[in-house]
């Protein structure tokens, strides 16, 4: 999670989220539930009275669902659409949009696989089948990534095909890149950035400098590439960020991709272009560096490493080199630490959530212990406590590698902060 100097200035959380004048990136989940309007928004129509459904089987939908895949592979736009050609002209023409975006993607491999039959009525005509989507990005992705589809099918003509998703029967699709407008892919050296946004091409070269700025932090011990999603739909950036999620001002967030199989997911940075764009050039660096050192570090992953140093760590990171200094960065605990209230307590997991009232503060807090570490210690160290935190409790990481209890480091940093902020 991340924010960066905005035009008139250092943003800080409070005020990105306050409405504003800049970003901040955040640590989720991946996978997500986006509104079933983006199909069409079409009930699926029930069949004719006087035309006898017969009873839907599995195979019935393995057999459309191989059509469209084996259409996508081959670039047969005309067999792809028509297994929707029964359809409403409104779910036709999402289809038609859905096919020409994964046309333009990298695609190694792109099925669709029958899971269960959700429902079946055979007096209405209509089955709604449950399909998962897996594709892989070719030169990025290391396993399948597996996506959730709803699909409404009906028999027509003596076969069943789909005549519109599951959104009129309840049911929702876990959002995609694709289901946005008219995609643009941008390779860089090190990136994939995938959207119907603009300046595209401007997130590839950050990001492409951000890799060799990450790697020498962190070290050589990760992909050091990074696929970015950049939808210019603020909905369908949130659907992508997670369930239940609002991107609001957030610029930027590192998430994880449901896997194929079981397999590790695969890791993703959503941008939203609103909210990035209204930092300053120093200010995307920040946010994009901080992103990736999540990727690089395995934070969007991380269920044991403590989120203040997850979020403090990325912020270092970020802030490197930059040349910003404390007072400027952490302007709203500058304000608290000179009036006298100095935090008594490292920030805890639920001060980094999106309705923390001191959540710049939280940050802020976390990325001065963080830089504390690396001014005293040194950054290898501070490395060397990122990953040790990751395997053994906080306490036990803080004795192993600083020699420090829990509290005498919360002293220290407390004294950090006194002598950076006034």
């Amino acid at each position: 999670m991340e924010e960066g100097p905005g035009r008139g200035g250092p943003v800080t959380r409070r005020r990105a989220l306050a409405l504003g004048a800049g970003g901040a990136a955040v640590l989720l989940g991946g996978g997500a539930a986006l509104l079933g309007a983006r199909s069409g928004g079409d009930a699926a129509p029930h069949a004719p009275a006087s035309q006898a459904a017969g009873s839907f089987a599995p195979r019935d939908a393995v057999t459309v669902l191989a059509n469209r895949a084996r259409a996508v592979r081959s670039g047969d736009r005309t067999a792809f659409l028509a297994t929707v050609s029964s359809a409403p002209p409104a779910f036709q023409d999402a289809q038609s949009r859905v096919y020409g975006n994964l046309r333009e993607l990298p695609l190694d491999g792109w099925e669709e696989r029958f899971v269960s039959t959700q429902s079946a009525d055979e007096k209405k005509g209509v089955a709604v089948v449950r399909v998962e989507v897996r594709y892989r990005l070719r030169g990025f992705d290391r396993g399948g990534v597996a996506r959730t589809r709803y699909l409404t099918l009906a028999p027509r003509s003596g076969t069943w095909t789909i005549v519109g998703d599951g959104a009129s029967h309840g049911f929702e699709d876990d959002a995609a890149i694709w289901d946005g407008g008219p995609l643009t892919v941008v390779k860089g050296k090190a990136s994939l950035v995938i959207g119907d946004a603009t300046g595209l091409d401007e997130i590839a070269g950050r990001l492409d400098a951000a890799v060799p700025a990450v790697t020498a932090v962190v070290g050589r011990e990760w992909a050091r590439r990074v696929v970015a999603l950049v939808p210019a739909d603020a909905g369908l950036a949130s659907a992508l960020a997670g369930p239940g999620q609002s991107l609001g001002d957030i610029a930027a967030l590192a998430t994880v991709t449901p896997s194929a199989g079981g397999r590790r997911g695969e890791d993703r940075v959503i941008v939203s272009p609103g909210t990035f764009g209204h930092l300053n050039e120093l200010g995307r660096d920040v946010v994009l560096t901080h992103e990736l050192t999540h990727v690089a570090t395995g934070g969007a992953r991380d269920r044991k490493t403590p989120m203040w140093l997850i979020e403090g760590f990325a912020d270092y990171v970020g802030y490197l080199g930059t040349g910003v200094d404390s007072g400027s960065a952490a302007g709203e605990l500058r304000r608290e630490v000179a009036a006298g209230r100095i935090p008594p307590a490292l920030p805890a997991a639920a001060a980094f959530s999106g309705g923390s009232e001191r959540l710049s503060q939280a940050y802020q807090e976390a990325w001065l212990a963080c830089r504390m570490v690396a001014d005293r210690y040194g950054e290898a160290t501070l490395v060397r406590l990122y990953r040790t935190a990751g395997r053994v409790p906080e306490a036990t990481a803080l004795r192993d590698v600083l020699g420090l209890t829990r509290g005498r480091f919360t002293a220290l940093w407390r004294d950090y902060l006194t002598r950076e902020l006034t």
